[in-house]
C-alpha cells in the first residue's frame, strides 16, 4: 500500500465485506433463530437461554470492530484525500 490512494480503496472494500457479514449475520439470527439457537446449544453445550444475549454481545461487538478498525480509517482516508 504504497499511496492513500491504495489504502482507501482496502478500507472501503474491508468496510464494504465486513457491513455485508455483519448484515448477513444479522438476518440469519433474526430469521431462524430457533433452528440456529438449538445447534448452538448442542455443540456448544450452553442453554438456549443464554444465547439471544450471547448473540446480542456478539453482533454489537462486530459492529464496534468495524467502526474502529474499517470505518473510522476509511473515512479519514477519504478526508485526506
Amino acid at each position: 500500500m504504497n499511496n492513500l490512494n491504495e489504502m482507501t480503496l482496502f478500507f472501503g472494500w474491508c468496510s464494504l465485506i465486513n457491513i455485508g457479514i455483519l448484515m448477513l449475520t444479522t438476518i440469519s439470527l433474526t430469521l431462524f433463530r430457533t433452528s440456529i439457537s438449538k445447534i448452538h446449544a448442542k455443540l456448544m453445550q450452553v442453554e438456549e437461554k443464554t444465547l439471544p444475549s450471547l448473540y446480542f454481545n456478539y453482533l454489537a461487538n462486530y459492529k464496534v470492530l468495524i467502526l474502529v478498525f474499517n470505518l473510522v480509517p476509511y473515512l479519514v482516508l477519504k478526508m485526506m484525500a
